[in-house]
């Protein structure tokens, strides 16, 4: 699984060693428009003997998308608050009730009104805060325009015989 964002660590590194960012290095042995693309021809050479530790995917032309998911309003606001404290407010009952088991339903009711007066109040102080802000709900997305598949010299022609080989064969499948 790939995360972005992230170092990982190799076995040859000593522990402890800070990792610095740094440019990727090898040749081009692909270019794909979607992640996905890159992914399946990355698995391809996987499932042969390349020495896959040998390839990277880089992102080209990175930005930031940002899909906009609807209004945000003093409804949709107090909605989520008291829903999400009314969940949590309900955990909390929960546990309280296990620890508890004389009080019967008391900490589950206590939990519940406790969670959603909460959350009602933070959530309205904050929209209240910041309302003339945002007036909208997004979701944020790191997409490139490419991606191109690298390797390091030494297997950057095999790396690419093989990705021709899975080229045509995806071509006369379609």
């Amino acid at each position: 699984m790939t995360q972005a964002f992230t170092q990982q660590t190799t076995f040859t590194e000593p522990r402890g060693r800070a990792q610095l960012p740094t440019l990727p290095s090898g040749w081009p042995i692909g270019s794909y428009e979607s992640y996905s693309e890159a992914q399946r021809a990355v698995d391809h050479l996987a499932g042969t003997d390349f020495p896959i530790t040998d390839v990277t995917i880089v992102g080209v032309e990175p930005m930031l998308v940002e899909r906009i998911a609807g209004r945000l309003g003093w409804s949709k606001v107090l909605t989520s608050s008291a829903l999400s404290g009314a969940m949590f407010g309900m955990f909390l009952g929960l546990v309280l009730s296990l620890l508890n088991p004389g009080a019967g339903l008391v900490p589950i009711f206590v939990g519940l009104v406790g969670g959603i007066g909460f959350n009602l109040l933070f959530g309205a102080l904050g929209y209240a805060t910041s309302k003339n802000k945002r007036g909208f709900i997004s979701q944020s997305q790191l997409v490139a325009r490419r991606y191109d598949v690298l390797a390091q010299p030494r297997n950057a022609e095999k790396g690419r015989a093989l990705l021709a080989e899975l080229a045509a064969r995806s071509a006369f499948t379609r």
